[in-house]
């Protein structure tokens, strides 16, 4: 598996990727989760010029094509690397894919840097998600996040929280999460995110492994 910066040419295909994520949530109830939007191609674009757009791929097949598979978008948030959005296609569920993208921005300096892990060193990771889901809040928990109370809520993470509540989000429970940089999870990975978009930025729900993603 490859990841990498995608191209301007492949942000569509991240569309059909978080539309697809978005079905599962159906299952739960979730309807309007399921339907909303996925980013818009402008702002895949922002993140993608300003190297923050992450992107995972089969491997090149014989006849040397290969589609990507999932996504990641992030952000620097008061210092840390925030997930915006992480979806797999759920047709690639399973296979690490969202874990491989959430340890390779674990690289991200919290400055934008195509030069991951090289320019910056690491930083801590947080998110926002659905604590009831079974791929958003307890699947991160198991790769190394926790939620964060109150009183460890950043400003920037209090603005993002803010934003979702603004938009309904707080229908369901959902909660910030945080991953120290020093987690040494990271190295078991097998590869090379959901939130779910408020407005211009995540869209509050994470879905890595077959669904939408944190936040």
């Amino acid at each position: 598996m490859i990841i990498q910066v995608p191209s301007l040419d492949e942000l569509p295909a991240l569309r059909a990727i978080e539309r697809a994520a978005g079905e599962p949530f159906r299952g739960l109830g979730m309807a309007a989760i399921a339907d909303d939007d996925p980013p818009p191609l402008e702002l895949l674009t922002e993140f993608q010029r300003a190297g923050r757009a992450l992107a995972a791929y089969e491997e090149a097949g014989p006849g040397g094509g290969r589609r990507p598979v999932g996504y990641l978008l992030w952000e620097p948030v008061d210092g840390c690397t925030h997930i915006e959005q992480v979806s797999v296609h759920p047709d690639q569920a399973h296979r690490g894919i969202g874990r491989a993208l959430i340890n390779r921005a674990m690289g991200a300096p919290p400055m934008p840097s195509r030069q991951w892990g090289k320019d910056g060193g690491r930083a801590a990771l947080t998110l926002t998600t659905f604590t009831e889901v079974p791929w958003n809040a307890p699947y991160y928990a198991r790769i190394g996040f926790r939620a964060l109370p109150e009183a460890e809520l950043t400003p920037g993470l209090r603005a993002i929280r803010a934003h979702e509540a603004a938009l309904g989000l707080d229908h369901w429970p959902r909660a910030a999460m945080r991953r120290e940089a020093g987690w040494q999870g990271a190295s078991s990975s097998r590869a090379r995110t959901n939130n779910r978009y408020p407005g211009g930025g995540t869209k509050g729900r994470s879905e890595p492994e077959g669904a939408r993603p944190t936040p």
